[in-house]
C-alpha cells in the first residue's frame, strides 16, 4: 500500500510559479524563438560554469552531434567512449562517420577507467575521447587530458548527468579546463529542466562560430568577419541587414525562446536543487550502510557530484527474485526504478557495428547488480523513508537471512 497516493520516479522536474511565469511571459511577448532570450541565457550559463561560450541547441543529443561536427570528426578517426551511457553518445561520433571503441568503466565510479584507456590507446589510433560524467560524477578529467595531450587527442564531455557538478581539483564541469567541448542535457530528469533541451560550452572561439553555423542550418549572420562573399554581404562597408550565409551542412537544432525562458528560471534555484539532492544522496548512504545486498555507489564523492542518479548494486544472486521481479514488485507500490544503462556492446546496431568489449568486463557486472532508485527535488524525506522501507522490505522477503535494519518514520 502507499499511504502518499502518488508515482515515485526515479527522476522528476521540479517547476514553480515564477518558472511558469517566465514561460508564460516569453508566449506573450510575441518573440517565442530565435529571441533576445537565447544569448542572455548563454551568458548566464557560460558565466556559471566559467567557459567562454555556450551554445543553446534543442537536446543534449544535438549538441553532442555538433560538438562532434565542430571538432572536426570524420570516417578517418576513431573515437574512445564508456559503454554504460545513453546511445547518443556514441550516435553522435557514429553520425560523422567516426568508428567507435569502448573502454571499460571504473567499478567504483562507474566511468571510464583510466587504466583501460591506457590499454586502449596502445591498441588503437584514437583521435577523440569523449568520457562521460555517469550519474553526475565527474571522470578524472586531470588524467584525461594528461593522457590526451600526450597523444594529440581531443575532448568532447559528455555531461548530461553534471550540470552543476566539480571536477576533483574544484572547477565547474562544462569550463573545459580539461576538455575542448563540453555538452550538458537539460532533458526534464535532469538537475534543471528545460525541455527536450541542451547546451554545449567551449574556450575556443573557432569552435563556437562552427557550432552557432552547425546549430542553424550551417548559416551564419552575425559573425560578418567570417563572410566569405564580401561584394554580397556590405554596402559602403557595413553588413548588409538582411545578410547571411551558409558555409556548411548543419543541422535544425536551435532552441526556443520558451524553452531557454524555463532554464534562465530554473538556474535560479540551481543550488537549492543540488543541495537538496546531496541530501537525499547522503540519506540513502545511511539507510544502506549495514544492509550486506545492497552497495551504493559514488559514497565518496557527493561534494563533487550533482547527484543526478542514485544507483545501488544489489546482490540478485542471493535473491530468489531477478531484477525485473524486484522492479515490478516496487511499482505495485508506486516507486519506479530504472536501470541506467544497458551498455552500448548489448545493442544490435552497435553489434552489427562490431563495437565490443570483452565478456568479463566491469561494465557487464555493473550492468547485471545496478539499479537507478527515486532522487528528485521534491521528494520528500517521509516519502524517501517510505522507498526504502519497501526496498528493504522486499529484500528481507526474498533472501535467506533476514535484514536487521529500521527507518524510524
Amino acid at each position: 500500500m502507499n499511504p502518499f497516493k502518488k508515482i515515485f520516479p526515479y527522476g522528476r522536474h521540479y517547476i514553480d510559479a515564477n518558472d511558469i511565469k517566465a514561460v508564460t511571459d516569453v508566449l506573450k511577448s510575441g518573440m517565442i524563438t530565435q529571441g533576445p532570450l537565447i544569448p542572455k541565457t548563454e551568458k548566464k550559463i557560460a558565466k556559471y560554469v566559467g567557459s567562454k561560450y555556450a551554445v543553446l541547441v534543442s537536446s543534449c543529443s544535438a549538441g553532442l552531434h555538433i560538438a562532434c561536427k565542430a571538432i572536426g570528426m570524420n570516417s578517418k578517426h576513431t573515437t574512445l567512449t564508456s559503454p554504460i551511457t545513453f546511445v547518443s553518445t556514441a550516435n553522435s561520433a557514429l553520425h560523422c562517420g567516426s568508428k567507435v571503441v569502448l573502454g571499460d568503466i571504473d567499478p567504483n565510479t562507474i566511468n571510464l577507467s583510466i587504466d583501460h584507456i591506457r590499454k586502449k590507446i596502445k591498441k588503437n589510433k584514437i583521435n577523440y575521447f569523449i568520457p562521460v560524467h555517469f550519474s553526475g560524477l565527474p571522470c578524472d578529467m586531470k588524467q584525461i587530458h594528461s593522457i590526451a595531450k600526450k597523444k594529440k587527442i581531443k575532448i568532447i564531455e559528455d555531461a548530461a548527468h553534471a550540470f552543476g557538478s566539480k571536477y576533483l581539483s574544484g572547477e565547474k564541469v562544462g569550463c573545459c579546463k580539461y576538455s575542448d567541448i563540453a555538452v550538458f542535457s537539460f532533458h526534464p530528469v535532469k538537475i534543471i529542466a528545460g525541455g527536450e533541451a541542451g547546451v554545449v560550452t567551449t574556450n575556443s572561439k573557432d569552435l563556437y562560430i562552427k557550432l552557432l553555423e552547425y546549430r542553424s542550418h550551417g548559416i551564419i549572420k552575425d559573425v560578418k568577419e567570417n563572410f566569405k562573399n564580401k561584394k554580397e554581404g556590405y554596402s559602403k562597408n557595413k553588413k548588409n541587414i538582411w545578410y547571411y550565409e551558409m558555409k556548411n551542412l548543419g543541422f535544425h537544432y536551435r532552441q526556443t525562446d520558451i524553452q531557454s525562458a524555463l532554464i534562465f528560471s530554473q538556474m535560479k534555484k540551481i543550488n537549492k536543487f543540488l543541495n537538496y539532492r546531496k541530501l537525499l544522496a547522503k540519506n540513502y548512504d545511511n539507510f544502506f550502510k549495514n544492509i550486506s545486498l545492497i552497495i551504493p555507489y559514488n559514497i565518496p564523492f557527493r561534494k563533487f557530484s550533482s547527484n543526478h542518479l542514485y544507483v545501488i548494486k544489489i546482490n540478485f544472486k542471493k535473491l530468489k527474485i531477478n531484477r525485473n521481479e524486484l522492479m515490478k514488485m516496487l511499482r505495485k507500490f508506486g516507486i519506479i526504478t530504472q536501470v541506467h544503462y544497458i551498455p552500448l556492446n548489448y545493442h544490435p546496431y552497435f553489434k552489427k557495428m562490431k563495437i565490443s568489449l570483452h565478456a568479463n568486463s566491469n561494465a557487464k557486472k555493473y550492468y547485471d547488480d545496478c539499479l537507478s532508485i527515486p532522487l528528485y527535488y521534491g521528494l520528500k524525506i517521509i516519502e524517501q523513508k517510505f522507498i526504502v522501507k519497501k526496498i528493504l522490505d522486499l529484500l528481507e522477503k526474498y533472501k535467506v537471512n533476514k535484514i536487521n535494519q529500521k527507518i524510524k518514520n
